[in-house]
Parts: structure tokens; C-alpha cells; sequence
């Protein structure tokens, strides 16, 4: 049975994070995936399956290689769901701005 997971769930961990970074880029097998860190090719693949969980990265196989590739749609899922403190935050700082203007403006 197959368990699906939080995408939270999936980013929150740094290797996992790391392995999306890689895949915006292009597609990669686990073995060259494995390459760039510094634990067994068993860990990455156990990373590559919460990804594939959370539907963040696509399997296609050619010939006998697998091939992993970041699906960039399901990444817009948290792109909204940080847009809105994004949006909270530039308010902020447009109000930050307008305070400090006016501190300048009666310090002269």
C-alpha cells in the first residue's frame, strides 16, 4: 500500500530540498543523484520515494535506466502557500518604509 505524504512533509528535509535543487535542472538517475552527498545510494533512493510520494518528481523509465524529474506544477502548490505571508510581509516593509522616511524627514 502506498503512503502519501504532506509536500511539507517532503520539503522539510535539507537532502530532499537538495535533490529538488538538482532535478529543476534535469533529469537524473539515482545513481548520479547519490553522487552529490554524502550517504548510501539506499538513503537517497528511501528520499527519491518520499518525493515520488508527494508527487514532486516523475519516474520514467528508458531502456533499463530510471530517470527522475522534478515536477515544477506540484512545486506551485507551495509557491501559493507562501505567497501569503509574502504578501503580509511586503506590507510590512512598505509600512517600515514609510515609518523611516518619515523619522528622516523630521530629523532634518
Amino acid at each position: 500500500m502506498e503512503t502519501r505524504r504532506d509536500i511539507f512533509h517532503a520539503i522539510a528535509d535539507p537532502t530532499r530540498r537538495a535533490i529538488l535543487v538538482l532535478l529543476a535542472t534535469q533529469a537524473m538517475t539515482p545513481n548520479s543523484l547519490a553522487e552529490h552527498f554524502d550517504t548510501s545510494r539506499q538513503a537517497v533512493s528511501r528520499h527519491i520515494n518520499v518525493l515520488t510520494e508527494c508527487n514532486l518528481v516523475r519516474q520514467e523509465q528508458q531502456g533499463r535506466t530510471i530517470y527522475y524529474s522534478l515536477k515544477i506544477e506540484k512545486m506551485k502548490e507551495v509557491d501559493r502557500w507562501i505567497e501569503q505571508f509574502r504578501k503580509i510581509w511586503q506590507t510590512q516593509f512598505t509600512q517600515l518604509d514609510q515609518v523611516l522616511s518619515t523619522m528622516k524627514k523630521q530629523r532634518k
